[in-house]
Order: structure tokens, then C-alpha cells, then sequence
């Protein structure tokens, strides 16, 4: 038997993920924009609801406190989609509500000034108006290194070995959002995992008039057929004898947004009052801001990829972080009750559906804008259980995770230090925060616990996220490992090309701001 050739045994790099049907300024009929947009608007909508689910009890508020939230976070989320397609990266990424501003949030709902308050409406009104005012003050983190350019020379740090670990932690990071969230009602999760898989990879050679439907539509097709099946379940009480925990986690009747959801509401600035401001828990919140920006950046490279386009350089990068500022900004007038982040589970769907079509998303911004103005129609699909989202997140989060991986096919894993960066700082980044995770669950406040409570949260935000950790190791480490005769190693010669506009003639055609902007605000 003849040797195989070299070309048989490996696979050369490519740019370009290949394979999708259309990439980042390509578009699909208008019919099926439409249909695949609907899709990113009823994925984003799991963390849309699971955050204010989560949190507005805790600050004392009811169910019309939690719909009004939900909307609210929806409706500027589909404003910052369209500011951030039309003039940040102009990637096709979904922004949504972020959890890694949970720490500092919860420090805010526990401070004693608030949980003294007797009356919960108050209660509530005085500790939205507190996260407000520290979401406005921490904005401007964001806005300050996104449009000075700070961030895009910080970028200059990085290189494809250091970016790995971090976009894969954009998605391995969130592994508790998928299967132990499946596990509190398999009836309705597993079905749903194993549908969505056979739709979207066994079944998507089966075509309808030249479009393969399965494939295109597996989320919407599987979350229909499920959704159907737990509402049976729900209707034949086969949970009437459950614990109620189970209850919340099957049941299609408990989420109780349709019956407290109005007609028609329209969200507003300043709509629970003037902010109020507390220097501790703005600083507090910074932490989560830069944490926003690290996982963001590791999300943008990801959807990149998945949108067939090269690396954004520097300055894209960096505009991007200063409209996701603005983003924040927004969150903090209007009353989110969370921060503003990529959303990476709509970035996985890019990959799913093989369309990563700027006009889909923008698309989807409208859908986010219109429901949550029409309260019950998006209530009603805001209802759908948390289990059948995680069950979608199992492989959403694993897709993008797997996009980071990509990026060490430009360096050479046959180095011991490339292994031994790779490898620490991948275990580092899931290792630090389950402590972090372990020991808050235990004692019931972070490892940080000092007298000074923004110092407290700065440190406990920080190292809770997986992205944040794997950059602060994997940068520092190839940074200073060997760093001067190993540029060829780390995957240098390929990115520097990406770091600039003019560095790659395909920049122009993916990042060049609309309506001629670029006039106004020529690239470097």
C-alpha cells in the first residue's frame, strides 16, 4: 500500500470557514430572512426571560414588575442588534442581556439601605433606579477604550494562540446553562436535544424547493413540536403530583407573563424614575463591564468565522466595544436590570442554519423591537420552558466553542509551549471560576470578602468568567513565554495581515460603515 501524500494527511488553513450558504453581506430571499430571523429572535429570548426571572423577585417585584423588565430588556436589546449591525463591527451578532453582571446586581439587591424598605414595590422601584444609575457610570468604561482605541491597542497583544482559549470559553464557560438546567425535566429536555441534532445534522440534506428546510428551520421545527409536547403534558397533569421545583421547570403554565403581559406598551427612558447613583456599586459594576468586553471580543472573533469573514482589525474591534458601550448606557436610562453582551448562543445558531447574513439579524432586531411592544403575543412565546432553551444551548455553546479550537490550526501545536499555553490556560479558565462558583454556593459570598464591597465584587466578577480568566493567563503567558522567536509559532504571520483595515483587501468589503460614513471616520 502507497504512503499517503501530506496533502491527504493534514488540511490546510483557510481564512474563511467554507461551507456556509451565505456569509456576512450575502442574503437569503426576503421570505426565508424573515423565517431565520424569527429563529434568533425566539433563542434570544431564553436569556430575556431567565435574567429578570431570576432577579426581579429578589429586588421585590411581581409578575407585572418581571413582564415590563422582559420587554424592556428585549426592546433596547433589538435597538443596540441594529446599532451594533449598522455602525459597531457590523457583524451579524444578536446583543442581548448579560450574566456576568449578576455579581455586582446582587450586591446592590442585598445592600441594607434597599432591603430595609417594608413596602416591595418601593423595594423594587429604589433598587432598579440603583442598578440604573451604576449601569450609566460603568457605561462609560466601554465608550472611553472602545472609541479612543485604547482597546484596539490592547488587541495588539493578541494572536491566534492567545484568542483560542478565550473564544472557546465564550462557549465551554457557559456549560452550566446547558445540561444541569436539561437534567430538571429530561422529559422535555432530551427530546428536544436529540430532535434539534437530527434536524439540523441528520435530516439537513432533505430539501423543499432547493431549500433545505430541516436544516434551515431546526430550531424552529424542534421548539414547536416540544413546546406542543409539554403543553400536553401540562394539560393531562402528569405534573399535578410533582415537586414543585419540577413543576417550574416543566410545567408551560408557570411562567405567568401571558396573564400580567398589557396589549400594547412602549418602554421608555427613565420609565422607573431618575437613577440613582452610589460611587461603590458603579465601580463595582465596572468589573462587569470589562468582563462584558473581554467575553464580546472572544464572541465577535466567533462570529466572524461563522459569518465567512476575515478577523475584525483593530479599529473595528474597538468601534464595536464603544457602540456596546453606548449599549449599556442605554440599558442603564431605560431599566434593563442587566448589562448588554453578545449574545453567544445566537452566535452558534450562525453555524447551525449556515447563514450568517447581516440582513437576518437585523431582521431579528426587529422582531425583538416589535414583540416587545405587542406585550401578550411576546409573552406568549416568551412562556416556552427554560429546559427546551438549554437543551438548543447544549449544542449552540459547543458550536462556538468549537470555533475557538479553529484558530490553532494557523499555529504549531507540535510546540511545547503553544501545549503547555493552550493547555493551562483552557484548564485555568474552567478551574478558577468553578471555584469561585463552589465557594459562593457554600458560604454565600464570593472568596473576595472584604469590608470594601466594590473591591469585593471587582474581583468576584472578574474570575467568575471563564473568557476573562483564559485571557489574563493565555496573553500574559504568550506574551512573555519565549515571545521573541516564536512568531511564527503563535500564528503571527497569518493575523497580522487582519490587524489593520488595508492590511486585507476583504476588510473593505465586510466592515465599511454604511451610508459612506467612512468619509467622517476614515479606518487606520
Amino acid at each position: 500500500m502507497a504512503a499517503p501524500k501530506p496533502e491527504e494527511i493534514s488540511h490546510p488553513p483557510m481564512d474563511q470557514l467554507q461551507g456556509l450558504e451565505y456569509c456576512i453581506d450575502s442574503n437569503p430571499s426576503w421570505g426565508e430572512s424573515a423565517a431565520i430571523g424569527f429563529q434568533h429572535y425566539i433563542l434570544a429570548l431564553g436569556t430575556a426571560v431567565m435574567i429578570p426571572t431570576f432577579l426581579v423577585p429578589l429586588m421585590g417585584g411581581t409578575d407585572d414588575d418581571k413582564v415590563r423588565v422582559v420587554q424592556t430588556l428585549l426592546f433596547v436589546g433589538g435597538i443596540n442588534t441594529l446599532l451594533q449591525t449598522l455602525f459597531g463591527t457590523r457583524l451579524p451578532t444578536v446583543i442581548g442581556g448579560s450574566w456576568a453582571f449578576m455579581v455586582p446586581i446582587i450586591s446592590i439587591i442585598h445592600d441594607p439601605s434597599l432591603q430595609s424598605i417594608t413596602d416591595p414595590e418601593v423595594r423594587f422601584k429604589n433598587t432598579m433606579r440603583t442598578i440604573q444609575g451604576a449601569l450609566i457610570v460603568a457605561s462609560s468604561v466601554q465608550i472611553i477604550l472602545g472609541y479612543s482605541q485604547l482597546w484596539a491597542i490592547c488587541s495588539r497583544f493578541f494572536s491566534p494562540l492567545g484568542m483560542a482559549p478565550v473564544i472557546s470559553l465564550v462557549g465551554f464557560g457557559l456549560l452550566d446553562r446547558g445540561f444541569p438546567v436539561v437534567g430538571r425535566c429530561v422529559e422535555i429536555g432530551i427530546p428536544m436535544l436529540v430532535l434539534f441534532i437530527a434536524f439540523s445534522q441528520y435530516l439537513k440534506h432533505f430539501q423543499t424547493r432547493g431549500i433545505p428546510v430541516l436544516e434551515r428551520f431546526a430550531l424552529l421545527l424542534s421548539v414547536t413540536v416540544i413546546w406542543a409536547y409539554a403543553h400536553l403534558l401540562t394539560a393531562s397533569g402528569a405534573y399535578k403530583h410533582h415537586p414543585e421545583q419540577t413543576q417550574m421547570n416543566c410545567r408551560t403554565d408557570r411562567a405567568n407573563l401571558i396573564s400580567s403581559a398589557p396589549w400594547i406598551k412602549i418602554p421608555y427612558p427613565l420609565q422607573w424614575g431618575a437613577p440613582i447613583f452610589n460611587a461603590g456599586h458603579a465601580f463595582g459594576m465596572m468589573a462587569a463591564v470589562l468582563v462584558s468586553m473581554i467575553e464580546s471580543t472572544g464572541a465577535y472573533k466567533a462570529a466572524s468565522r461563522l459569518a465567512s469573514a476575515t478577523p475584525p482589525p483593530a479599529h473595528v474591534l474597538s468601534r464595536g466595544i464603544g457602540w456596546q458601550g453606548i449599549g449599556i448606557l442605554l440599558d442603564g436610562m431605560f431599566g434593563t436590570v442587566t448589562g448588554s453582551t453578545v449574545s453567544v448562543e445566537n452566535i452558534g445558531l450562525l453555524g447551525s442554519t449556515r447563514v450568517g447574513s447581516r440582513r437576518v439579524i437585523q431582521m431579528s432586531a426587529g422582531f425583538m423591537i416589535f414583540f416587545a411592544i405587542l406585550g401578550k403575543f411576546g409573552a406568549l412565546f416568551a412562556s416556552i420552558p427554560f429546559t427546551i432553551f438549554a437543551a438548543i444551548y447544549c449544542v449552540m455553546f459547543g458550536l462556538v466553542a468549537s470555533v475557538g479550537l479553529s484558530f490553532l490550526q494557523f499555529t504549531d501545536m507540535n510546540s511545547m509551549r503553544n501545549l503547555f499555553i493552550v493547555g493551562v490556560s483552557l484548564f485555568l479558565g474552567l478551574s478558577i471560576p468553578e471555584y469561585f462558583r463552589e465557594y459562593t454556593s457554600a458560604a454565600l459570598h464570593g472568596p473576595a470578602h472584604t469590608k470594601a464591597g466594590w473591591f469585593n465584587d471587582l474581583l468576584n466578577t472578574i474570575f467568575l468568567s471563564s473568557p476573562t480568566v483564559a485571557l489574563l493567563v493565555s496573553v500574559f503567558l504568550d506574551n512573555t513565554l519565549d515571545y521573541k522567536d516564536s512568531a511564527k509559532e503563535r500564528g503571527m504571520p497569518w493575523w497580522a495581515k487582519f490587524r489593520t483595515f488595508k492590511g486585507d483587501t476583504r476588510n473593505e468589503e465586510f466592515y465599511t460603515l454604511p451610508f459612506n460614513l467612512n468619509r467622517f471616520f476614515p479606518p487606520s
